[in-house]
């Protein structure tokens, strides 16, 4: 499990702290939430721009990018809405961005990740974020929800 004292951003916390409320809700502890057990738009509307989504495919291994809020796109190199990460040539396997993903969905568990940053504004150096599993049965990892932050000499978000 991530340490909560680990995380530097706000935003990531509360994303962090919005999928534990939720997880803790289940039944079984060991069930994931489903996409549909969550609404940020309604419940945490200040941390929909700072989302993610991504699909999961499992054979063959893959991740899409299904929703960028619009306080990432903002900060990206491009929308990646809609594309495949085997699709964008520094986000492939082998990639820290693939790698992450797939730890993700491997352990079922929350990770906090730190990648450099990658895009238009220079005084970025790096980003923090929370990348969450979600299961539409509870077990097989469908989906990932992440929060994120861009860290820089000064906190421009």
């Amino acid at each position: 499990m991530v340490d909560r004292d680990d995380i530097k951003s706000s935003y990531v916390l509360a994303g962090y702290d919005y999928w534990l409320g939720k997880q803790r809700m289940l039944a079984d502890p060991d069930m994931l939430p489903a996409r549909r057990d969550l609404d940020p738009l309604m419940e945490v509307p200040r941390l929909a721009p700072r989302m993610m989504l991504k699909d999961v495919q499992q054979d063959p291994l893959d991740f899409r990018y299904r929703l960028v809020g619009t306080a990432l796109r903002r900060h990206m190199a491009q929308d990646w809405t809609g594309q495949w990460l085997s699709e964008i040539p520094f986000q492939r396997a082998g990639s820290t961005v693939w790698q992450n993903n797939h730890l993700v969905t491997l352990q079922r568990a929350p990770l906090l990740a730190r990648p450099p940053y990658v895009g238009p504004h220079k005084e970025f150096l790096y980003v923090e974020s929370i990348i969450l599993p979600l299961a539409d049965n509870g077990q097989t990892v469908d989906m990932l929800m992440f929060f994120v932050d861009f860290i820089g000499n000064r906190n421009v978000t």
